[in-house]
């Protein structure tokens, strides 16, 4: 079990090298529409268009990334057995490492 919740660590810090394309999206659009309308954050002054192109141009990217992603940790999560909580929890954090490793860096 060991070895393949490793390999599966391994497969997601390699799929989070991608991932941050489609984690960026989805922070464009929360931080612009949900979050800005809720004061949490503030919207891009020059966007303008509105949510709906968003959602077509991000939606297939997210929805391309979210399938590849689980089709890749599928096989592997069968063989790791154990606990498929700490195997998908295990994924996510190391998918979304990646892009933490780039918000830390890019903090002056």
């Amino acid at each position: 079990m060991r070895k393949w919740l490793v390999v599966g660590a391994g497969l997601n810090l390699g799929l989070g090298v991608p991932a941050v394309v489609p984690v960026w999206m989805i922070w464009y659009l929360l931080s612009n529409w949900p979050l800005a309308a809720l004061g949490w954050t503030r919207a891009e002054p020059t966007e303008n268009d509105g949510v709906w192109p968003w959602f077509v141009v991000f939606g297939p990217v997210v929805l391309l990334f979210a399938l590849v992603w689980w089709l890749a940790n599928r096989p592997v999560r069968r063989r790791a057995g154990g606990s498929a909580a700490l195997y998908w929890s295990v994924g996510a954090a190391a998918t979304l490492t990646p892009t933490a490793a780039l918000v830390v860096a890019s903090v002056p």
